[in-house]
């Protein structure tokens, strides 16, 4: 009974555990200007506006994200075309 116990503690603890991690995916930075060779980046913004408000009252500003990589898109549907070739 204990070992039923014990195994039905494993399986919800690996259930809990936390999937792998993604890096965060936006295309805008904002980099902070930190006075005598300080300041930081942040690239978590979706759009310039946000990033832009981010710096509000604090100086900076925002970049392009260069590490930038899209979602992947639907994929294109292509037809394939037939050709049909009469005989003389």
């Amino acid at each position: 009974m204990k070992a039923l116990i014990f195994a039905a503690g494993l399986v919800a603890a690996a259930g809990a555990l936390p999937s792998s991690a993604q890096a965060q995916n936006y295309p805008w930075c904002a980099v902070y200007g930190g006075g005598r060779g300080g300041g930081g980046q942040n690239c978590g913004f979706s759009t310039f506006e946000q990033c832009m408000a981010a710096l509000s009252g604090q100086g900076g500003f925002c970049n392009r994200n260069t590490q930038f990589v899209p979602p992947a898109g639907p994929r294109a549907h292509y037809r394939r075309h037939h050709r049909h070739y009469s005989e003389d």
